[in-house]
């Protein structure tokens, strides 16, 4: 468990997607922690001090800290690279799972952010933080709207981090499922993110109960980052209206086959399995 001070401090005034994240990680690492806005460091002041005072976790100064891939850091990134491996480490073993997704969240969530505080690079989620500023002509408190702010991104960045989390609990579920898998028909008892497992073995495809009820079945990408389909639904089944794609497909409750020929639905799980040996058989002839 991360031990950190129950106090920490940035700067007042105009707030902006860094100083609100930074607090919304401080408030993870520890939720009894008290965020205090100044514009000056009192001296002796006991707790973290971020995007402020010339410090650890500032990025103001000029010998600020600069990434490997030449984009530097902010608040966020620096507070992140402190924090971040342990926040996950508690739910993602052995600890060098942990680091890797870090690092990952880095470069996909943080660094953008990082690099519009820098260099204002655009950002629409760092412009969505700083509509919480009041106006030039507002009565209200910048302190108050940065503490709405700080509320927002706090739930932002916990289902992110709820989400990494997730993704490697997927993992193993849709491992078990891979290794009980038949002619390259893997079947997940719920759906669960499948693509980062599936897209690297030799599957086709992968069927899981369906929300609207029923089953789907999607054709399974070469790699994560690539559209090519390892193995497409048939070419005439694409589009075509229910009533046409039983009678074409002979499988009784194939109810839709997407004209992009990665997805189709039936009524039952075996019916899915079926269309799916169908395409399979297809492709090989």
């Amino acid at each position: 468990m991360i031990k950190i001070n129950n106090n920490a401090m940035t700067h007042g005034g105009k707030f902006h997607a860094d100083d609100v994240f930074s607090a919304a990680l401080l408030r993870i690492v520890n939720p009894d922690i008290k965020i205090i806005r100044a514009f000056d460091v009192p001296e002796g002041f006991d707790g973290i001090v971020f995007d402020m005072g010339g410090g650890k976790f500032d990025h103001h100064q000029r010998d600020a800290e600069v990434r490997e891939n030449g984009v530097p850091y902010a608040a966020f990134g620096l507070l992140w690279r402190e924090f971040g491996e342990s926040v996950l480490c508690a739910a993602l073993c052995p600890p060098e799972k942990a680091a890797k997704e870090a690092s990952r969240f880095d470069e996909t969530f943080i660094e953008p952010l990082d690099a519009d505080d820098n260099l204002n690079t655009g950002s629409q989620l760092a412009g969505v933080i700083g509509a919480f500023n009041p106006s030039w002509d507002s009565a209200e408190s910048p302190d108050q709207r940065f503490f709405e702010a700080l509320n927002f991104a706090t739930i932002i960045l916990n289902r992110k981090i709820d989400g990494i989390i997730s993704v490697q609990r997927a993992r193993d579920f849709v491992e078990g499922a891979l290794f009980k898998s038949k002619d390259g028909i893997v079947v997940l008892p719920k759906f669960a993110p499948w693509k980062m497992v599936l897209s690297k073995s030799d599957a086709e495809f992968v069927v899981y109960p369906s929300q609207r009820g029923g089953f789907a079945a999607q054709a399974i990408p070469e790699d994560t980052d690539h559209k090519e389909l390892k193995c497409s639904f048939p070419q005439d089944w694409a589009g075509k209206p229910e009533d046409e794609l039983k009678r074409i497909s002979g499988v009784d409750t194939l109810n839709f086959c997407h004209k992009g020929r990665f997805l189709i639905t039936a009524g039952s799980l075996n019916d899915a399995v079926k269309a799916c040996k169908l395409a399979g058989h297809k492709k090989r002839k």
